[in-house]
């Protein structure tokens, strides 16, 4: 056996092995081709080689394939099955009586970042039969736009996510101050009169500012004139390591002077809390055992720690997850809202940003979401969300759904020369969905005169669906037949039609471009939020209905 054959002998042992004693010739040509690339110009010579010893190696027993495998020193490797870490793993610690929270800031309605936090927290506590609770954190007036504190709450129904209590930091003031003035009493915070500037040189030396050691009395004097006190003034802080390895650590700041009026407060109060302080205060007080936080947080769980150990609480288990990295998607409510007022976007669910508002406008379902979102985990390792993910899972989940029906973009309408009198006036029936033919049927009445998509206006032989084969010729469009197989034959292009009794329609685009077209007039049976499949088009959104237009908003193809 010379050396050629012996290496091709090799790879159809090992085929053989793989596939229960019988090698397959193109398996094993394809198998020398890719790891032996020196031979990849002997290729003529491999090929019939290959056939010859398959067949020799086929015809060996079971035993004869092992001996001459062991003989030739081939062996079999084992691929080693990596398990995949996906979805929600086990939460950490004890599992009765779980309490979670979700916490937005009320600065605008819910978009997939913030789906991110409140999936995994809807899902834990579903999956231990525990307690949700709904945080709305909005001790700084600044970022709060009145609106979000309802909207918040439709997001997460649209979620499918139902807290089961819901707790407004703004209702919760007198609670904070209650701690704060028991901190100051306990020795582990302290009234700081420092310019920010002067504090910041001291904190990043290691050196502690002249108030950290006034006396209780003193910090106590302070805390009643706070309110009294000019803006900037004057903070709280609690201490922590002064010379902790992280200045941000370092004495951090837990009160401040706000004097913006609060929407739902007015200016009853000017000392707000800041959110380390806010967020520790009720995460025990709301009793959470377990509480999931991006990893831009780690600083903020070990600052809250301190806080925990100046009052001999518990504290909650801290589970950190990584970004969430999000492709060709607009997230920022700020800028969202910029480009709202300025006119850019026509309001929270414009189909070109990330809400889970604009998300929902366009027929995406909520199960997409809660899927892709609990797929990533709560894993430290950053994850990517693209609308190309979003779109293929949301096509799975309706496709079966939905039903199907004809959308002319753009409509010229032709008039047929020739068409003989026996097609016209015919009715033609197409099931809303081939695969569920109990759902009924559309149908169409074919007339000479139809209307076809600009786009499929050009010289040459084309098919109308289910109807008649025509010639198109610039202005001239002449019947030819109703044979479907001559189309087939011809491969001619099968384009979709609607006739007179067709209905005005709109499609709002991804991008927020607007097509104009016809629907079928089948569609006058459509309700609202329906979700249909425009055939060769994309999936839509019934969305509203305005002066016997029907507007749709696309969802992707």
């Amino acid at each position: 056996m010379d050396e050629l054959e012996e290496i091709v002998f090799k790879h159809a042992l090992l085929n053989a092995a793989k596939h229960k004693g019988s090698a397959n010739p193109g398996a094993v040509m394809g198998s020398i081709m890719a790891s032996e690339p020196e031979l990849r110009s002997r290729a003529k010579e491999i090929g019939p080689l290959s056939g010859k010893i398959v067949a020799q190696v086929n015809s060996m027993s079971a035993e004869d394939q092992q001996a001459k495998m062991e003989e030739l020193g081939v062996q079999v490797e084992e691929k080693k099955k990596q398990k995949k870490e996906e979805g929600l793993a086990e939460l950490p610690g004890s599992h009765d009586n779980v309490v979670m929270r979700f916490a937005p800031n009320p600065s605008g309605p819910l978009h997939i970042g913030h789906a991110r936090a409140a999936v995994p927290n809807g899902e834990y506590v579903k999956r231990y039969n525990g307690k949700l609770v709904l945080r709305i954190e909005d001790t700084d007036p600044k970022r709060v736009y009145e609106p979000a504190y309802e909207m918040i709450q439709e997001d997460l129904k649209w979620l499918g996510i139902i807290p089961d209590e819901v707790v407004y930091q703004s209702d919760r003031f007198e609670i904070y101050y209650d701690i704060a003035r028991q901190l100051i009493e306990k020795g582990a915070a302290y009234m700081c009169t420092c310019d920010g500037a002067d504090f910041k040189e001291l904190k990043d030396n290691c050196k502690p500012c002249p108030h950290r050691d006034q006396s209780v009395e003193e910090n106590l004097k302070l805390w009643e004139e706070f309110p009294n006190m000019e803006a900037g003034s004057a903070v709280l802080r609690v201490k922590t390591d002064i010379a902790h390895k992280n200045p941000a650590i370092r004495d951090w700041v837990a009160m401040r002077i706000v004097d913006e009026e609060h929407p739902r407060l007015g200016t009853k109060y000017r000392i707000y809390p800041m959110m380390n302080f806010s967020v520790s205060v009720d995460d025990h007080l709301l009793g959470m055992t377990h509480v999931l936080r991006g990893k831009d947080h780690l600083a903020n769980s070990e600052k809250q720690k301190y806080l925990y150990d100046h009052m001999g609480w518990d504290i909650p288990e801290f589970i950190h997850y990584g970004r969430l990295k999000m492709e060709d998607i607009a997230l920022s409510t700020s800028k969202a809202k910029e480009g709202i007022e300025s006119g850019e976007y026509s309001g929270w669910d414009d189909p070109r940003l990330g809400t889970l508002r604009a998300i929902a406008r366009r027929g995406i379902q909520p199960e997409v979401i809660t899927q892709l979102i609990s797929e990533m985990g709560v894993k430290m390792a950053d994850s990517a969300l693209s609308w190309k993910k979003i779109y293929g899972l949301n096509r799975n989940i309706i496709e079966q759904k939905v039903n199907r029906y004809f959308f002319v973009p753009e409509p010229v309408k032709i008039d047929i020369e020739g068409c003989p009198d026996e097609e016209i006036g015919v009715e033609i029936k197409r099931h809303l969905h081939p695969d569920f033919e109990e759902r009924g049927e559309r149908t169409f009445v074919f007339e000479k005169q139809v209307y076809i998509p600009k786009k499929d206006y050009k010289d040459g032989f084309v098919r109308l669906m289910d109807a008649v084969n025509i010639d198109i010729d610039g202005d001239d469009v002449k019947f030819h037949s109703n044979s479907f197989e001559e189309a087939r034959e011809v491969r001619a292009k099968i384009i979709q039609w609607v006739s007179d009794d067709s209905i005005p329609a709109k499609v709002v685009m991804d991008d927020a471009s607007i097509v104009e077209g016809l629907c079928e007039a089948d569609c006058k049976d459509l309700e609202i939020g329906d979700v249909v499949q425009f055939e060769r088009f994309g999936f839509a959104r019934l969305d509203s209905i305005e002066d016997g237009e029907m507007i749709f908003y696309f969802a992707h193809k």
